[in-house]
């Protein structure tokens, strides 16, 4: 069989499960095996594939018409222009998420500071944002060991010169230094909601990574504490929050003594962060 014809029998099993994106997931899972970008494989569609190679291709559909999310599969997902290593210990970062790298590269393009990612998970916020903040240092804390070894090779692979530190750490742990920016994607979906995720989100996604609690806003309110105690006078507090929950967190902000500086707005015109900063008292 050569690579069009691998490609289209992909794409029927894929699209007779209803997975829209059939034929790009089928292009793109053939050359994660044959190791070469996609527009490699599509001007080359007569190769031939050999016996091995289709029985790993026939896994990978297998696992896709099951609704593992194609980053799982691939084992990466593209951030801030840059691969990052995912796996099912990690949440997949979001192309929302780089809109709040963008706003903080902003502010901080020409300063030097201390950053802290309270749950880094795969640790694409922080490497991104030290990626451009060239003269910043760095520490990522989260409860999962395993979602640390990937955030651990995900920094080799794009920061040099150990400017972040990871750390298998809770919010109730001390700190001995303070930061000039507190940032974080906690959990802030509320419990019962979770049953409607799609189903590559619930079936896959650390659930410890997306539960916020009864009202979604369990970790936000332990963030926002927390930051108070860490963060440096005017120094700035950066968090992603969910659907609809913009005016809850901003009046637990404003009661802690945060001053909201910049918000936010994702591809659906929904507040997705909140940035503010501490003012004094």
């Amino acid at each position: 069989m050569n690579a069009l014809d691998i490609i289209n029998f992909g794409t029927k099993e894929l699209k007779q499960r209803k997975i829209h994106s059939c034929r790009l997931d089928s292009e793109l899972l053939l050359s994660k095996i044959l190791k070469k970008n996609r527009e490699e494989v599509l001007i080359n569609l007569n190769q031939q594939i050999c016996k091995k190679s289709f029985s790993e291709f026939k896994k990978f559909i297998n696992r896709r018409s099951k609704n593992e999310p194609l980053a799982y599969i691939l084992e990466e997902k593209e951030f801030w222009s840059k691969n990052f290593y995912v796996n099912q210990d990690t949440l997949i970062p979001r192309p929302e998420t780089e809109l709040l790298v963008e706003k903080l590269v902003k502010i901080f393009k020409t300063k030097k500071i201390s950053v802290l990612d309270i749950g880094t998970g795969s640790g694409c916020i922080i490497i991104s944002l030290l990626s451009e903040l060239k003269n910043s240092k760095g520490l990522g804390i989260d409860i999962s060991k395993k979602a640390l070894i990937i955030a651990k090779k995900n920094s080799k692979k794009h920061i040099k010169h150990n400017r972040i530190k990871f750390l298998n750490k809770s919010l109730d742990c001390k700190f001995n230094q303070k930061f000039d920016l507190v940032v974080s994607n906690p959990p802030y979906i509320r419990s019962r909601e979770i049953k409607n995720l799609k189903e590559d989100i619930k079936k896959y996604e650390p659930l410890i990574a997306l539960d916020g609690g009864n009202d979604g806003l369990d970790l936000i309110k332990k963030v926002i504490y927390k930051t108070k105690y860490i963060l440096k006078v005017k120094g700035m507090l950066a968090l992603e929050i969910g659907n609809e929950q913009f005016k809850k967190v901003s009046e637990i902000l404003i009661k802690k003594n945060f001053k909201i500086e910049h918000i936010i707005k994702d591809y659906k015109d929904n507040v997705r962060c909140i940035i503010s900063k501490k003012i004094e008292i």
